[in-house]
């Protein structure tokens, strides 16, 4: 995918290819056309990560990735573009209403992703924006996008969470990747971390429990 001259899908192809955003003086309105061709995108971009993971069953929901790229768009725009929007932002940052399955959760990704460290921003320039929260939730929704940020998952049941064995596979592999000790805490996942990576992981262990023995630590 090409840089376009719509803000919407350069976002999106900015951020995917090379982890940089353009802010641009205005939010625009999104088109139909550019949520097709997002969808068209979306689609290729899952198709050459399932070559990773090697699940036939697994199909890009177009729907539910154009709605997360969406969510990204409209809130790195919002960043910096707030006048006027604070009526607005249930549009702009609408909740998820379709169907949650691994599919789903997997293209919503390809967005969410990226949604913490935007989050990590609006909340240095004002952590009492009511962007913030909106974000969380969305987060929280699809926690498997914010691995690594610091969301409160006590009411998750990881045993019907991640009873698919790719979904698991993968959930696994980006603790390890963000380093997400809290996570790998959970005796629950602890014990499927170990079943899946063993002593492979060494280093990641030692940091995990250098992790929790300064947490211990700091109790006293």
């Amino acid at each position: 995918m090409m840089e376009t001259k719509s803000p919407f899908l350069d976002t999106l192809f900015l951020l995917r290819k090379d982890e940089c955003i353009t802010i641009f003086t205005d939010i625009q309105e999104i088109s139909k056309k550019e949520e097709e061709d997002a969808a068209e995108y979306f689609e290729s971009e899952f198709e050459k990560e399932r070559l990773e993971f090697l699940d036939s069953q697994l199909d890009c929901n177009q729907e539910t990735a154009v709605w997360a790229g969406k969510v990204l768009y409209h809130s790195a725009q919002l960043y910096l573009i707030r006048k006027g929007t604070d009526k607005n932002l249930n549009t702009l940052i609408p909740q998820y209403k379709g169907t949650k399955n691994i599919s789903s959760i997997l293209s919503a990704d390809l967005s969410l992703r990226f949604l913490p460290q935007i989050i990590m921003a609006l909340q240095i320039k004002d952590p009492e924006d009511v962007l913030v929260k909106m974000l969380e939730e969305i987060l929280l929704q699809f926690h498997y996008s914010g691995i690594g940020y610091d969301l409160n998952v006590e009411n998750i049941n990881w045993e019907e969470e991640l009873e698919n064995k790719t979904y698991r596979k993968l959930y696994l592999e980006r603790i390890v990747e963000k380093k997400a000790y809290k996570l790998a805490g959970i005796p629950f996942i602890n014990s499927l971390l170990m079943a899946e990576f063993g002593l492979h992981k060494d280093i990641f262990w030692r940091e995990l429990e250098n992790s929790n023995s300064e947490k211990n630590d700091s109790k006293y």
